[in-house]
């Protein structure tokens, strides 16, 4: 094997491992979304009352957009694991979603909402750094 050939060889690796690794964040925010969702439904006590808070919307209203979000981020992670085009766009639109709608819940939960933000912008630099022609 030729240096040229190793050096393609790793370079698909690391494409791959980019996708791969996008596609997997992408399926666990979703399980948190639909996990959170349910929660909220589940029992309102667990959320943290906030009267003077701009963006503040009913609970069962944010239970069921987070459970709506994670089904769809879900979703758009398997597709971005099965290397479709449709899946990657999809997944930066609702990563982007995903990163509005936890920044309005920042309030009711600062350390799980911070860190979804943080995985949200590594999911869309991770897509959008994805070149399928390298692989």
């Amino acid at each position: 094997m030729t240096a040229g050939e190793e050096t393609e060889s790793a370079r698909t690796r690391q494409v791959a491992g980019i996708r791969t690794f996008a596609g997997v964040l992408m399926l666990l925010i979703g399980g948190y979304h639909a996990m959170a969702g349910i929660a909220a439904l589940m029992e309102d006590e667990i959320f943290i009352e906030t009267p003077s808070y701009t963006y503040a919307l009913d609970v069962t209203t944010w239970g069921w957009v987070h459970i709506g979000l994670g089904v769809l981020v879900a979703l758009a992670g398997a597709a971005v694991l099965r290397d479709r085009l449709w899946g990657r766009l999809v997944g930066i639109l609702l990563a982007g979603l995903s990163l509005f709608a936890n920044f309005l819940f920042l309030l009711y939960y600062p350390l799980w909402a911070a860190l979804i933000i943080a995985f949200d912008v590594v999911i869309i630099w991770a897509l959008a750094a994805y070149r399928p022609e390298q692989a």
